[in-house]
């Protein structure tokens, strides 16, 4: 368990990390395996960031030395979700050097990724911090990495909206196109869930926003609105139904989030703190 999350449990992370590692690792590590004959070899390193930001991913770091020899130890420096600044020594790994070095790029490149998602991720939340409204991650995700990088948004701030189609339902245009409407698609979806699920209903109209209150959204989502006319829906929903929840998406920016979360909304989701991000540079030094 961690603050910011669940991690995914060792039962799904362990076969991840073990087919990355043997994406890299192939037949052998020709090098690591020609320069130490021992595979006990003792040996150290730090890992130093070479630009700031937030840290996130260094309990997957550390599995991915310990799929190697469990007896690797990882030593965290900097807290999970802290930031760090250029030069700092984030992280202090104890063990087999070959595990060390054969270890080094698979966990490298997934604290690099989770950081960079953390950092945007945190910049994004920086300009609504003082506003009600809280920022949602999406499913546009990398596929096989879903799971962590929806961790590194929650390590950045914000929370993690459905981790996948079985979470909850979401009406979106295209199931709108294919049922026939609006109030026929959420009356088809109460009749065939097995159980209670929050419903949300994508609305791009005034017009499909009064059918999602007719037929009881749990949540509405307001896509690709004008700022305008997002403003008059999130009053028309305020005014007839204020337990429903209202979620702001579509082309976010850091430009557009502080104006977009002032119109009085609940949620603003975007793709933008994954698909946007840049790596933290990392790097990993053999004392």
């Amino acid at each position: 368990m961690s603050k910011f999350g669940v991690l995914p449990p060792r039962l799904v992370l362990d076969p991840l990390l073990g087919g990355w590692l043997l994406e890299d690792i192939g037949r052998g590590d020709r090098t690591t395996g020609s320069l130490l004959v021992e595979d006990v070899t003792p040996g150290s390193a730090k890992w130093i960031a070479k630009a700031g930001g937030i840290i996130a991913g260094l309990p997957v770091a550390a599995r991915v030395f310990q799929l190697l020899n469990e007896k690797v130890s990882f030593v965290a420096i900097a807290d999970e979700g802290a930031r760090c600044e250029p030069g700092q020594v984030v992280a202090e790994i104890h063990g087999s050097l070959d595990a060390l070095l054969m270890g080094e790029r698979v966990a490298l490149n997934l604290a690099m990724r989770l950081s960079g998602i953390a950092t945007l991720t945190n910049i994004y939340i920086e300009k609504i911090a003082d506003l009600p409204a809280r920022l949602v991650d999406t499913r546009k995700t990398t596929p096989g990495l879903r799971l962590l990088e929806k961790y590194a948004t929650a390590v950045g701030g914000a929370i993690n909206h459905r981790m996948g189609l079985d979470d909850a339902v979401m009406i979106k245009d295209n199931h709108i196109a294919a049922a026939g409407g609006i109030g026929e698609a959420v009356t088809r979806v109460r009749s065939q869930i097995p159980y209670p699920l929050t419903i949300e209903v994508e609305t791009e109209s005034l017009e499909q926003v009064r059918e999602a209150l007719q037929h009881k959204a749990d949540i509405i989502m307001l896509d690709n609105m004008p700022l305008k006319l997002m403003g008059e829906a999130v009053q028309l929903i305020r005014q007839q139904d204020s337990g429903v929840k209202i979620e702001a998406s579509g082309n976010v920016t850091l430009e557009t989030i502080r104006a977009v979360a002032q119109t009085g909304v609940d949620y603003i989701s975007s793709s933008a703190p994954i698909t946007q991000s840049r790596w933290l540079d990392l790097s990993m030094r053999i004392k």
